[in-house]
């Protein structure tokens, strides 16, 4: 069972890596690849779904560290 656990943190920990690189610095990255035209002065729904996804998948690694954490202790 936690040898599952942890496997799921390491999946889990690679999602947020991943996400955290794919978010641009400024008028690039996702947003800035031509997905979507651009809003008035806004952020893409591109990246504005990026950064929701982030916040989830951070959330979830924070859950699970804490988990960890505790099961280990």
């Amino acid at each position: 069972m936690l040898a599952v656990f942890v496997f799921f943190h390491f999946l889990v920990s690679i999602a947020l890596m991943a996400l955290v690189l794919m978010h641009s610095g400024r008028e690039a990255g996702m947003g800035g690849l031509g997905f979507v035209p651009t809003s008035q002065g806004g952020t893409h729904i591109v990246e504005r779904n990026l950064t929701r996804l982030t916040v989830v998948v951070a959330a979830v690694f924070l859950v699970t560290t804490v988990s960890l954490f505790r099961l280990l202790d």
